[in-house]
């Protein structure tokens, strides 16, 4: 029989070793962060320092686009994705690591049925397909099964996708100029996160079509720590024939995600701009028996995960590791042990650790 300390380790083992292997990158640097959040004047300065310049285009400027705002470049965006019938391929980067390559689908049934694909192309393979409001999965070594959801989760936030406004609260849209990207024409927009406390994105956007093209995330020094690059649309006025395959009835079920759990007697009280909680939950550790409670924050482009358990059943130490763009951040204060987990600078998972307090309590 292994004694419970040994247990807990073995645990904090796997966990280690499974975000070091990017387990957490699915689901979900530098350690400075800038103390003053950059002004208006200063962002308008940046963008016009970093439009391309005129011999850089070959197509003629399209009037029609040419005096959109970065919130009606977002709104195409949404329109496009929403409403068309499309095979897209891209590809994920991150330094240092092996390409990504994904193939994305979308349609309009003649029945007004909207169905999504997405599938990832590399290894045994993944699978997620959504007609309406359900997605169901297909994942090696795991039976399919099928969740009520409005949208795919995948490499790119799903709200960037289909409601982009929605992350005004916490990031503001800047439009930098015209480019080219793939050899089509494109128009750039920086997404800047109002408070500093998280990363930054570039994104560039078909100006025929609004579609996405590229999308980076940048650290708060510019660096590049993750890339969707767009290596192929077709557009089509029929839905891709692939969608002729599902069979409706042979999906899994749909099962409603209401799990049970008790009331969380903590909370924080920072989270950057615009994140929110927007899921809770009590699990029970299969190896050690331990109580977890867990919470979910989201501001539309990342999560934050945060777990809470009984300081007696923490590490010997504190944790802070870095994986491409995630953070995993433990710690222990007081009687509990904090751990913080998502796409955001060490700095801000060391700021929403350290301000978690009973709830109702001030911190």
């Amino acid at each position: 029989m292994f004694s419970k300390s040994y247990l807990i380790k073995r645990t904090v083992s796997t966990v280690r070793l499974l975000f070091l292997t990017g387990a957490y990158a699915m689901s979900a640097v530098s350690f400075a962060q800038q103390s003053d959040v950059e002004s208006p004047e200063q962002l308008a300065s940046e963008s016009a320092e970093a439009a391309p310049s005129p011999e850089q285009y070959v197509e003629p400027q399209n009037t029609s686009t040419a005096v959109l705002s970065p919130e009606q470049w977002l709104t195409r965006l949404a329109e496009a994705n929403r409403t068309g019938n499309f095979e897209v391929s891209y590809v994920v980067t991150r330094p240092g690591q092996e390409v990504i390559p994904y193939l994305w689908r979308h349609a309009i049934l003649e029945d007004g049925t909207e169905v999504e694909q997405l599938n990832l192309q590399n290894g045994p393979g993944q699978e997620m397909i959504r007609l309406n409001n359900v997605v169901s999965v297909f994942e090696p070594d795991v039976q399919p099964y099928s969740i009520y959801a409005t949208a795919i989760a995948g490499p790119v936030p799903s709200d960037l996708l289909y409601d982009p406004l929605a992350l005004t609260d916490g990031y503001q849209f800047i439009t930098v100029g015209r480019t080219r990207v793939s050899g089509r024409a494109a128009q750039q927009i920086r997404i800047v996160s109002r408070d500093n406390n998280r990363y930054n994105y570039q994104l560039w956007l078909d100006e025929q079509t609004g579609m996405l093209l590229k999308l980076n995330m940048v650290d708060l020094q510019g660096t590049l720590l993750e890339q969707v690059q767009v290596t192929g649309v077709n557009l089509t006025e029929a839905p891709p024939t692939y969608f002729n395959k599902i069979n409706p009835n042979a999906l899994p079920t749909a099962v409603a995600m209401t799990p049970q759990s008790r009331r969380h007697e903590w909370d924080v009280s920072f989270l950057p701009l615009g994140m929110q909680e927007v899921k809770r939950e009590t699990r029970r550790l299969a190896l050690t028996g331990q109580v977890v409670e867990y919470k979910l924050f989201s501001d539309g482009l990342v999560d934050v995960s945060v777990y809470v358990q009984p300081a007696q059943d923490s590490l010997d130490s504190d944790v802070l590791l870095r994986n491409s763009t995630n953070t995993f951040l433990s710690l222990t204060n007081g009687q509990v042990q904090i751990t913080v987990i998502g796409k955001i600078p060490p700095a801000t998972a060391n700021e929403i650790a350290h301000s978690l307090s009973a709830s109702g309590a001030k911190g």
